[in-house]
């Protein structure tokens, strides 16, 4: 049995049945892989479609006396435009520091009368901690906690699956969610994703959490898949990991988010670090978050050295490894920013030696999210 100590999500009885390796992550016992293996996992995912438990992940409910004053209160915590998105809609963004230090990245659903937002498992009390003290009181703070699972199904045949059980799962848009009922279970369904490929996230409530992952697994095509094959999936996707690749010490313009800053908020400003934003965007960054491919066969892990052809630091591997579908080791990190052209020569120093890599564009495998 797992460690006692860790606590477990609805889905930990499931996950032992299935005869996954558990693992300590974020404070849970999570499956980092099942007996098919990372690999094929990850290739699995890639082909049909695969069932990922997320419910580690913080799922947190926002009301107040109306939603144009929620929107306003987080809008004051967020560099995202928040305001511009339709009912049913969401929107990556972070929670800033006054540096413009990224002290998470999350997801904003905007529904008629709340927003739901999710959080990293990892910073679920420093986040509950900063809304607490940020947010107006007037401003209902509803952690679901240990009332809700989340399950994510991605892989190019979620779709056709998802339409077996919820018909109009199938026309929904990328980031667009909707409350809805598969088999009798209220869920949330929302069509996003952390792999690169089309799917879909389904919260739900704890007690429903099993027989809906059962449900799921039960469809042609679908495979349980661990923590090992969502990180290397979210590699080859070119996406962040919080307390990786984006932390404290990293801004939005430097991590290559800026992306996720509409005009307005780029020169209104009125979030945590705004000013310093916005003098980077102006001059540019020092340093870039940038695409790593090593030459040969050997992967550049978190914390390797990146140097130039001269012997010179210019950054460091934020998260690297084997990319299944690339078919060799990649990796991302932060190099100086007139060494972050693609194409540019480096070397990463790997036990000692130096070996060839060059910076490359992200992601490493090309997204297949559905545009409609």
């Amino acid at each position: 049995m797992g460690d006692t100590s860790l606590l477990r999500t609805p889905l930990y009885d499931l996950h032992v049945e299935l005869g996954a390796r558990m693992v300590p992550f974020a404070g849970y016992d999570m499956p980092v892989q099942y007996p098919l293996g990372v690999l094929k996992e990850h290739l699995h995912t890639r082909a049909r479609a695969g069932l990922f438990d997320v419910s580690h992940m913080g799922q947190v409910r926002l009301r107040g006396a109306s939603i144009d004053a929620v929107i306003q209160a987080l809008e004051a915590l967020v560099p995202g435009d928040i305001a511009a998105l339709a009912p049913g809609r969401i929107r990556y963004t972070m929670f800033t520091n006054d540096a413009a230090g990224i002290l998470d990245d999350l997801m904003v659903t905007r529904f008629e009368d709340h927003l739901y937002v999710v959080i990293n498992a990892g910073c679920k009390t420093e986040d509950l901690a900063h809304l607490r003290a940020k947010l107006p009181a007037d401003v209902t703070i509803d952690y679901l906690g240990d009332d809700a699972g989340l399950l994510a199904l991605q892989g190019p045949e979620a779709a056709a699956i998802m339409a077996r059980l919820l018909p109009e799962a199938a026309a929904m848009g990328f980031m667009s969610a909707r409350a809805a009922v598969i088999e009798g279970i209220p869920v949330q369904i929302s069509r996003s994703g952390y792999t690169g490929e089309d799917g879909y996230e389904i919260s739900v409530g704890a007690a429903d959490a099993d027989k809906l992952a059962r449900l799921l697994l039960a469809q042609d095509g679908v495979e349980a898949i661990g923590l090992g094959a969502r990180d290397s999936l979210r590699l080859e996707a070119g996406l962040c990991l919080y307390g990786h690749d984006i932390d404290t010490n990293t801004n939005p313009v430097e991590a290559a988010l800026t992306w996720t800053i509409s005009k307005r908020r780029k020169t209104d400003g009125g979030f945590p670090g705004a000013a310093v934003v916005q003098a980077q965007l102006a001059s540019g960054p020092t340093r870039k978050r940038v695409g790593i491919l090593p030459e040969g066969k050997a992967p550049a892990r978190e914390h390797t050295e990146i140097q130039d052809l001269s012997g010179n630091r210019i950054g460091e591997i934020t998260s690297g490894g084997f990319g299944p579908t690339a078919g060799g080791p990649v990796a991302m990190g932060y190099v100086d920013a007139g060494s972050a052209a693609v194409g540019t020569p480096v070397q990463l120093i790997v036990r000692g030696k130096a070996l060839p890599a060059k910076v490359a564009a992200m992601p490493f495998a090309p997204h297949r999210y559905f545009k409609g």
